[in-house]
């Protein structure tokens, strides 16, 4: 068992600067690099809420995090209690060289509102909105979906902190590409940011600046701060809301559109991104960075490219040679799934992970 590991509940917090940034992919690269010799124990911070039958979709999604990462990570696991002893046993035997430390955390939420809370959209997917509020030490975090699967270092999307704005607080990635196909410009009952909204299963916040900010809302002239609007907004839209608090994300940027950052689609590449035709032009250029499988994907036969990718990672073995062991047979069985439409651009679900390959042992080179 790795001796590094550190395991707390509630009482463990680090604090992060958010000053990681560069002007285009080669110089972020070069700028993450030497920031690395000079800042080697700065923490990347990331969350997940994890309910149900979620462990292994979770531990999957820490793994390909773990992966390629260069900073070290601090995983911050919100998970029922049941769940606390199974995420110990798995992480604590993972071989993490050192790099890794998590703390888990019981699902909570305000005691006058809870049964609300829990009882929107999914039990305890709300969880996320709290974070701010809960992990009061923490100055920028970023949030993942259980069903995500990083293809390329956590440090790359991280360095987005660096890009903000004096006003802005957070990132996310639209909704859709293609309005055609879109969900909030179709079907939403409730203001949304944007032309297709938000999708909040890859959200990076800037919690120091989200504590402190007033937003603009339309239930009050008086700016309210992040703990005193939640609870008004769920009031006023409960019966108009469909994704939970991914709809109250999209209210209060539609309010506070300053205050957003949008990434490029790679950064959460999911299924509407090609079961209706191939619709994320950077993927197609330089592949998926960020894989999201939505919708169940990764544990069904009907989108059986992201259910590929899902169970290469799985079963990997740390330690293991990642061109024969993971990118050698994904390729096979991609290859097998060219009937369906998100099979016909499979090279997009491998062309960044080839480069995270070569990257991760060209880094193992230099440092011998």
């Amino acid at each position: 068992r790795c001796k590094n590991l550190s395991v707390s509940f509630w009482n463990s917090y680090w604090m992060l600067p958010s000053d990681v940034c560069g002007v285009n992919c080669f110089w972020e690269a070069a700028f993450r690099y030497d920031y690395m010799k000079t800042h080697p124990s700065e923490k990347m911070h990331l969350a997940v809420v994890a309910c149900g039958e979620r462990l292994e979709e979770t531990v999957t999604m820490l793994r390909s995090a773990i992966i390629f990462s260069i900073k070290p990570l601090q995983f911050h696991i919100f998970a029922e209690d049941q769940l606390h002893e199974s995420f110990k046993d798995i992480l604590d035997d993972f071989p993490y060289e050192g790099k890794v430390n998590y703390t888990l955390y019981p699902i909570t939420f305000p005691t006058e509102s809870a049964a609300e809370w829990k009882k929107l959209f999914k039990p305890c997917a709300s969880q996320r909105l709290f974070l701010p509020l809960i992990l009061k030490n923490v100055d920028s975090l970023l949030y993942v979906d259980t069903d995500i699967l990083f293809l390329r270092p956590v440090d790359d999307i991280w360095s987005f902190l660096g890009k903000f704005n004096s006003t802005q607080i957070a990132a996310m990635a639209p909704e859709h590409e293609e309005p055609r196909i879109g969900w909030y410009n179709r079907f939403a009952r409730h203001p949304y940011y944007g032309v297709t909204g938000i999708n909040s299963g890859v959200m990076l916040m800037n919690m120091t600046r989200i504590r402190r900010k007033y937003f603009k809302n339309d239930m009050t002239p008086v700016r309210l701060q992040w703990g005193e609007i939640l609870m008004p907004l769920l009031k006023k839209y409960k019966l108009n809301i469909t994704w939970g608090d991914q709809d109250l994300l999209n209210i209060m940027f539609f309010h506070n559109p300053e205050s957003l950052y949008v990434f490029p689609c790679q950064w959460n590449y999911r299924p509407d991104h090609c079961i209706y035709g191939s619709n994320c032009k950077e993927a197609e250029e330089e592949g998926i960075f960020i894989l999201h499988g939505n919708r169940g994907v990764y544990h069904d036969d009907k989108q059986p490219t992201f259910r590929a990718v899902y169970e290469a990672i799985k079963n990997y073995s740390f330690g293991d040679d990642l061109v024969h062991s993971l990118l050698q047979p994904l390729e096979l069985e991609l290859r097998k799934t060219m009937h369906t439409y998100c099979g016909r651009v499979y090279k997009v679900f491998v062309k960044q992970l080839a480069k995270s390959i070569r990257d991760l042992y060209a880094r193992r080179s230099k440092g011998r």
